[in-house]
């Protein structure tokens, strides 16, 4: 028997979704830390798979590879971490930044024909690609159980 892992906002997740366009999903929202307000966001993903494995590809432009985090706990890989704002230059006047700068996090629930331990990962060209290979699901014969 496989235990299906219950997330209680899921509808609201979906419902949410049919009413919002999918290009606002990943534009920032608005936080509050202390008394200050800060923009939170998020990059987006591409989520694929072949036969031998899923693969998440995230859109990380300008994040250094030493600035992200991959984890693996308890069905959830995570991708945490911080695109940095480049140093200011003293003869450089902005006139508008619509770059988004600060920490990130995105969460995806994996399933379990999942290897946690060949879970593998590589950044090139602003893109994070996270390898997740599938294992053999032991599958299993019905067995009859008699009624006493």
């Amino acid at each position: 028997m496989s235990l299906i892992r219950w997330e209680p906002f899921g509808d609201v997740d979906t419902f949410f979704n049919r009413l919002v366009p999918s290009s606002y999903a990943n534009w920032p929202r608005l936080s509050v830390e202390g008394n200050g307000k800060k923009l939170d966001w998020a990059p987006s993903a591409d989520i694929s798979e072949t036969e031998k494995e899923y693969v998440i590809r995230a859109e990380l432009p300008a994040v250094k590879k030493e600035d992200v985090q991959v984890t693996f706990e308890d069905g959830m890989l995570t991708i945490k971490g911080e695109r940095k704002q480049q140093k200011e230059d003293k003869n450089e006047k902005f006139h508008r930044v619509e770059s988004f700068y600060g920490s990130f996090e995105r969460r995806f629930s994996l399933p379990e024909n999942v290897n946690p331990d060949t879970i593998s990962c590589d950044s090139k060209e602003g893109i994070l690609t996270v390898h997740i290979p599938k294992s053999e699901m032991l599958k299993q014969k019905p067995k009859q159980i008699t009624v006493q």
